[in-house]
């Protein structure tokens, strides 16, 4: 999921804003301890939606995928006083590591988090969302992007990770079901007349998705 010349990353890092401490110390307890590290979003992707949510300055934000809670904590960086995410995660083996961070971060008033399957979670939170990250099983991006799209605001938007899939949307002999899912949806968003997009290739891609 790198595609830049490892040099290019060091020079990338080296000149943009430094990681704030606690994310910082999140990685490496990431790295040292939990499964596939590679999912969290990481320093520069982190600044990215950091940025994105000072610009949205957003009051409510939901993310369908937690994993350790880095990228809830650089959203939250950009929320409006009374602000506040929704972030939802299947696995309750992680649950009490985010919620250590969440604390550590003085977030607890700024992040709710749910355990539990999204396609259940999503349809009973009551709520309009200013911004909405994407960045769990592939399987069902479309289908989260479906149940989210008419609870998104106008002007609103969808941030999806993972779109290129370490390259694999381009390999025609790739056609496992996350590689065809995510053709699928970058496909589905390119074609939808709602909104307007960017395949962003930063780290392993993002679709930036702006509802009209």
């Amino acid at each position: 999921m790198d595609f830049l010349p490892t040099s290019i990353e060091q020079y990338v890092q080296q000149h943009s804003s430094a990681e704030m401490e606690i994310l910082a110390e999140l990685s490496r307890e990431t790295q040292a301890k939990v499964l596939r590290p590679r999912m969290l979003s990481g320093h520069i992707q982190g600044i990215f939606l950091q940025m994105i949510s000072k610009l949205v300055q957003p009051k409510r934000i939901l993310e369908i995928g937690t994993y350790t809670g880095y990228s809830a904590i650089c959203l939250a960086q950009g929320l409006q006083k009374d602000g506040l995410i929704h972030t939802i995660d299947v696995n309750d083996e992680l649950e009490s590591m985010i919620r250590r961070y969440i604390e550590k971060a003085g977030l607890t008033n700024k992040i709710s988090l749910h355990m539990g399957n999204a396609l259940n979670i999503i349809p009973i939170i009551n709520e309009t969302w200013d911004l909405v990250f994407i960045d769990a099983d592939k399987e069902n991006y479309l289908n989260y992007y479906n149940l989210v799209f008419e609870k998104v605001r106008s002007g609103g938007l969808i941030i999806a990770d993972n779109v290129l899939w370490s390259g694999k949307v381009l390999d025609e002999k790739e056609n496992d079901s996350e590689t065809a899912a995510i053709r699928e949806f970058n496909q589905h968003i390119h074609e939808d007349a709602r909104v307007e997009h960017l395949l962003l290739p930063l780290r392993d891609g993002l679709m930036i998705i702006r509802k009209k």
